[in-house]
């Protein structure tokens, strides 16, 4: 008599704790499934600080120039430092340091320094490359650990090919890249 009556009382605390337990667990579950425009805004502490705003806004560096695997295969990807390069092997600070260092050069009557950003830097760092931006076979490669950003659930098959081929902007999905 005295163990049917504890039964029935701890009968629905333990279905009471199940049924949070597992409410919480599908909670966590599926806020992290990552559906159009809830990670937006999400940013990760990358290698180098890069700005979309700069390049594709600011620029108006096309997205396919950098991320052209959107046409051609299910993942747009990160580009290959190669491409940062084909024009910050030119440009390697921003233009008002490089303009500061032109007029304190002509005010000291010296030819200017080249300028380079802690972000390019860290940038011809890993590409192992000298002050003359060439490569230094003292030194090893170490190539940039991105963290990834758009991470769909296992479930989902997302092919970039056909948005794009479709005309659909990048900015429709990725918000104002």
């Amino acid at each position: 008599m005295l163990t049917a009556k504890i039964s029935s009382q701890i009968v629905p605390v333990v279905l009471l704790v199940g049924a949070v337990v597992s409410v919480a667990a599908l909670a966590a579950r599926v806020g992290s499934f990552h559906l159009p425009g809830n990670n937006e805004g999400y940013s990760p502490e990358q290698p180098i600080a890069f700005s979309h705003r700069l390049h594709a806004g600011e620029l108006l560096i096309d997205c396919l120039y950098c991320h052209s695997g959107a046409e051609t295969s299910r993942h747009a990807g990160i580009p290959a430092a190669s491409v940062c390069m084909n024009c910050h092997k030119f440009i390697t600070a921003a233009w008002g340091a490089v303009r500061a260092e032109d007029d304190l050069a002509a005010e000291e009557g010296r030819k200017p320094e080249r300028i380079v950003s802690p972000e390019l830097q860290t940038l011809y760092t890993a590409l192992a490359l000298d002050e003359t931006m060439k490569r230094d076979p003292e030194r090893q490669t170490d190539p940039l650990e991105w963290v990834k950003v758009h991470n769909l659930p296992d479930f989902v098959f997302f092919d970039h090919r056909p948005h794009v081929n479709a005309g659909v902007s990048c900015q429709r999905c990725h918000g104002p890249v």
